[in-house]
């Protein structure tokens, strides 16, 4: 795939008023979810929550892409169906998550390494051989007592740009998602100033290593103090630190912006996506959307609770989020629809 595919996959992603569902989740972290509900974490369970998810009617009028795991692609419907297919078929460009996890960093204590670089060329042309046409990397930020050092951005945000350059080179968008994660008692200001040292290293390493800012996505946190934090912010708040964040350290030739939710409950983070394209749509240089995995799986699975009877039921509540947070994306969004959709 040449450049300018690059950037035409780059653009249909970051589509109008759609957004991106992250359903990657690791074997670890889907264990972690369904124990919560009460659902066995077996194969089949597993299968059959992917398959709710992309047989959700009018997923398409909601997503233009799909993050998905390794066992993901593998699988296929009970009719058979493979889901990479599947989502096709509705429109949504099939992802795939090319990260196998952060371990702790030798020599920095309280700090993470994301891995996966070995054979990473080697992977990349399998998945691309299978249609899929972007994938993600994800690095673990944490804010702490003496954290994070600069040895530990440097280490992560080069490893984002070796990926990001394999990831071009097999014809394959990357999204780029160094996460400042939530976890902590740090204010809204030092997630700000962490936020934007990682975000301008990533960027000076992305040219380092010759990747086409136009056919990258970038997946940031949204500035948030930390959950233990003694001063929680407003929304007006957080949407502020965030765009002045990306305005002070994203270069405008990017492809698009994605957020993560990161922890955030689904009103909170469709709130604050809104409050950002309120605010500043008109000046944002970049176009700006979701790619939330909780904040939009969370609630459908609470109901879902690996009952057949309750898929439709499960299925409705997912399509339902996914149209407030592309409400949202155009700056459409009050907090009286939550009711109108529930």
């Amino acid at each position: 795939m040449g450049t300018q595919s690059l950037i035409d996959t780059a653009k249909a992603m970051m589509a109008e008023g759609k957004g991106l569902l992250a359903m990657d989740e690791s074997m670890g972290t889907i264990s972690g979810r369904f124990e919560k509900e009460g659902i066995s974490n077996t194969v089949e369970n597993r299968r059959a929550y992917r398959e709710l998810i992309v047989t959700t009617p009018g997923i398409g009028e909601c997503l233009n892409g799909a993050i998905l795991f390794d066992e993901t692609v593998h699988q296929s419907t009970k009719d058979g169906v493979p889901f990479i297919e599947v989502l096709e078929r509705a429109g949504v460009i099939p992802g795939i998550k090319v990260d196998e996890g952060a371990v702790d960093m030798a020599g920095f204590p309280g700090e993470k390494i994301t891995q996966g670089l070995d054979k990473l060329r080697e992977r990349l042309a399998d998945y691309r051989g299978m249609r899929l046409r972007f994938a993600k990397w994800r690095a673990v930020i944490t804010i702490g007592k003496g954290i994070p050092t600069q040895g530990c951005i440097h280490a992560n945000t080069h490893a984002l740009a070796r990926y990001a350059a394999l990831c071009q080179e097999a014809g394959i968008v990357p999204i780029v998602e160094p996460e400042v994660i939530m976890e902590g008692d740090h204010d809204l200001e030092t997630c700000f100033a962490v936020s934007q040292d990682v975000q301008r290293q990533l960027f000076v390493q992305l040219e380092d290593q010759r990747v086409d800012l136009r056919g990258l996505i970038l997946k940031p946190n949204m500035v948030l103090p930390g959950l233990e934090s003694a001063t929680q912010a407003s929304t007006d708040e957080v949407a502020r630190a965030t765009v002045l964040c990306l305005l002070g350290s994203v270069p405008t030739t990017v492809g698009g912006v994605a957020f993560l939710s990161g922890g955030q409950s689904p009103q909170v983070a469709t709130e604050h996506l809104n409050a950002m394209h309120v605010q500043y749509g008109k000046i944002l240089p970049w176009p700006l959307t979701f790619s939330f995995s909780r904040a939009i799986q969370d609630p459908e699975l609470h109901y879902w609770k690996g009952k057949a009877e309750n898929v439709q039921g499960a299925q409705q509540i997912m399509y339902n989020r996914m149209r407030l947070n592309d409400l949202a994306r155009k700056g459409e969004y009050a907090a009286e629809m939550e009711k109108e959709y529930a």
